[in-house]
């Protein structure tokens, strides 16, 4: 069985728990199955990568990690707060909507 998440790739978010809280940024990479994260420069993680003929250096590299979709709030497009996301139908097609302002999210 899949899971929807109310957020997708591309959407601003305001990260509300952890260490990185109060930091908006946008949504790089979604798990559904998971439901985690990837968020740009949230929850940054060392990664120690070898030496390759791609990357002849190798080293320790910064990368971001997944955080799990409750810790972070969509920021509205129309009003520019996180809210919560409402769900509507428009022709069979469903439209997410903001619920502290009423504007569609979906263009």
């Amino acid at each position: 069985m899949s899971k929807s998440l109310t957020i997708r790739k591309g959407d601003r978010v305001k990260v509300i728990t952890g260490k990185d809280k109060g930091k908006e940024s946008r949504v790089l990479r979604v798990y559904p199955h998971r439901e985690r994260l990837v968020v740009e420069h949230v929850n940054m993680i060392k990664k120690h990568q070898r030496a390759t003929q791609r990357q002849p250096k190798g080293g320790i590299l910064e990368i971001e990690g997944t955080i799990h979709a409750s810790n972070v709030m969509l920021v509205c497009p129309g009003c520019g707060q996180a809210t919560r996301v409402g769900r509507r139908r428009e022709g069979g097609n469903r439209v997410r909507v903001c619920k502290k302002c009423g504007t569609d999210i979906d263009k």
